[in-house]
């Protein structure tokens, strides 16, 4: 006799909780009956079975919009992390999308998941993965696919590496190409007939303005790094049509910040060293002082390579300013002739300029500095200034009923404070 059983659906609710009125209906029917099973029907069989079916007429149905994704759960991660069977194909057609990528590739052999990475708007990036069971079937696809149109476009086919695993020196394995100073002349067409000549070509765009303008940049990417490079080794510096055109490797936006950063740094602290010793910083200016008036007063000491008051944004006198000579002979006699000079009125304040932190170190070192330490001792015990004073290097003695010896009033005439006698005022 048939064994019927009741195989839970995929979207039944936990008991108790209230759906809207439309779901009603289908919480009733959360389970489906399945009848006339042979008797050596398991229910692992059944779940295969169901879940095959779901992976075959579900995978990649839009729900609100969206396609789905349906794949085996695997709990254990070691499968995802070791990237035995994952590949990664890059230049993709705008127009494939999961189910058009796990179409093409499914003829290879038995897929796990497979992906097109998209944007927040849904819109294609232009590249994605497929993770195989077998290692051999995505050897295979490898060796069928890389280099192949798809879509009308060459793609990239290869083995999908960790971050970790991936070649570290940027500046030698690149395959895209950011191109600028380009003439208007020069389409898609044209930019790619350019560089294929220095080797494989996956794709050449010209930037353009909303009115379809060139904006005088471009990228070119290439399917081997070697190509890459020999096409900025070749047109790097390129004379066309009046321009020199730059060709390097593309950059993120944060590789761009970051090789900036580094050229500012670098070039202010080559100005750091430039200028060590010979650039002045004064204070306490008055607001009347200007630039004329401060490189005026400093210029009997040396050549005065710039002088500057320094303003704040409403144009008000921030009450300092800098001065630069040529040499730090001339900066130092300046230091020693005008520091404390007064200028309408005010005694100026004049020292080598040091940076930000320096100053901060010094000012936290010193700041740091245990009391004790900020000097000499006053004397040692009975040393060659003789025993110390009370409350120098210790607690203040204290007198029953009395004040310190040192602190009393004079004694009777003719006597100190302790009844010593006092020398004589005179004949």
């Amino acid at each position: 006799m048939a064994n019927p059983v009741l195989v839970p659906a995929a979207g039944a609710q936990a008991e108790g909780v209230q759906q809207p009125a439309a779901a009603v209906s289908a919480v009733h029917n959360s389970s489906l009956y399945v009848g006339d099973l042979d008797r050596e029907v398991t229910e692992q069989q059944l779940f295969e079975l169901f879940s095959q079916r779901a992976l075959e007429n579900m995978n990649y149905q839009a729900l609100n919009g969206r396609p789905m994704r349906i794949m085996w759960s695997h709990r254990d991660p070691s499968a995802r992390r070791s990237g035995l069977g994952n590949i990664f194909i890059k230049n993709l057609d705008k127009d494939i999308d999961h189910k058009a990528l796990h179409d093409t590739f499914s003829a290879f052999g038995s897929i796990l998941s497979c992906k097109v990475a998209t944007d927040s708007a849904d819109q294609s990036k232009g590249y994605g993965f497929v993770h195989f069971e077998k290692e051999g079937a995505a050897k295979l696809a490898i060796d069928k696919v890389n280099g192949m149109l798809l879509a009308g476009q060459k793609v990239y086919v290869g083995p999908f590496l960790k971050k970790s695993d991936r070649p570290m020196d940027r500046e030698s394995h690149f395959t895209n190409v950011y191109v600028k100073n380009l003439p208007d002349s020069v389409n898609d067409e044209k930019l790619n007939e350019m560089f294929s000549e220095h080797g494989s070509v996956t794709s050449a765009i010209v930037m353009k303005n909303d009115d379809d303008t060139s904006r005088g940049f471009g990228f070119v990417n290439f399917g081997e790094a070697d190509g890459a490079q020999a096409a900025v080794s070749a047109l790097n510096g390129k004379e066309m049509e009046d321009k020199e055109l730059y060709v390097g490797r593309a950059q993120k936006k944060s590789e761009r910040e970051a090789a900036l950063k580094q050229r500012f740094d670098e070039a202010r602290q080559e100005r750091v060293q430039k200028y060590e010793g010979m650039n002045l910083y004064i204070k306490n200016l008055t607001d009347e002082v200007d630039d004329a008036e401060l490189r005026s007063e400093f210029q009997p000491f040396g050549t005065i390579t710039s002088a500057k008051v320094m303003h704040s944004s409403q144009g008000k006198s921030k009450g300092f300013g800098f001065v630069c000579y040529s040499s730090a002979e001339e900066a130092t006699r300046a230091v020693t002739e005008m520091s404390g000079r007064m200028l309408h009125d005010k005694p100026l304040y004049v020292a080598l300029a040091q940076r930000s932190e320096q100053r901060k170190a010094q000012l936290q070192q010193q700041y740091q500095q245990p009391r004790g330490m900020m000097g000499p001792p006053m004397g040692g015990p009975m040393g060659a200034m003789g025993p110390p004073m009370p409350g120098m290097n210790g607690p203040m003695p204290m007198y029953p009923g009395a004040v310190p010896p040192y602190m009393q009033g004079p004694g009777p005439r003719g006597m100190g404070p302790r009844g010593i006698p006092e020398a004589p005022l005179g004949p």
